[in-house]
Formats: structure tokens, C-alpha cells, sequence
């Protein structure tokens, strides 16, 4: 049995990220009744600076904000509340 070898390109795909999708997450927030980010925080299992932060875009949310969105925010899919961009994209 012989094996060819094939002289295919592969694409390199860019490093991906997740954004959230502040406008839609501060109207779920609002909907869902938490008054402030400290509410919000403490429903999420985050600090709120962390919730600040995320929101003004100094941090990128990790998985413990990701997980605490949509525990906080449910019925609100993933989706609803982030994107998944090009690493960099949107970055100043």
C-alpha cells in the first residue's frame, strides 16, 4: 500500500475572542432588575470591578463572567450576549 503526498494548503485561521455585546448585556441587566453593577456582580459571582471593566472594554470577559452572565441573565444565550471575533479586532 502506498500513502501520496498531498501538496494541499491550509488555510491558518486567525485567533479568535470573545466580545461582549455591551449595548444588549446592560439592556438584559436592566430587564432581568439589577439596580446597579454591585447587584449585578454579586449575582454573576464576579467582583464588580470586573463588571466595569468589561463593560467599558479595558478587560475581555473570561469564563467565570461568561458563566455568571448567563446564569444572571438566563433565558439570554450566549450569543445574545457575545460575539465571537478576530483576536485584536475592535482593539485601540
Amino acid at each position: 500500500m502506498t500513502f501520496r503526498a498531498h501538496n494541499r494548503r491550509r488555510e491558518v485561521a486567525m485567533p479568535k475572542t470573545i466580545r461582549l455585546r455591551t449595548a444588549a448585556f446592560a439592556k438584559a441587566a436592566l430587564l432581568a432588575g439589577y439596580p446597579s453593577d454591585y447587584a449585578l456582580a454579586k449575582a454573576m459571582g464576579v467582583n464588580r470591578s470586573t463588571v466595569a471593566r468589561v463593560l467599558n472594554g479595558e478587560l475581555r470577559p473570561g469564563p467565570a463572567f461568561i458563566g455568571g452572565a448567563l446564569t444572571a441573565l438566563a433565558p439570554m444565550q450566549f450569543e445574545d450576549l457575545f460575539e465571537v471575533v478576530a483576536a485584536g479586532a475592535g482593539d485601540d
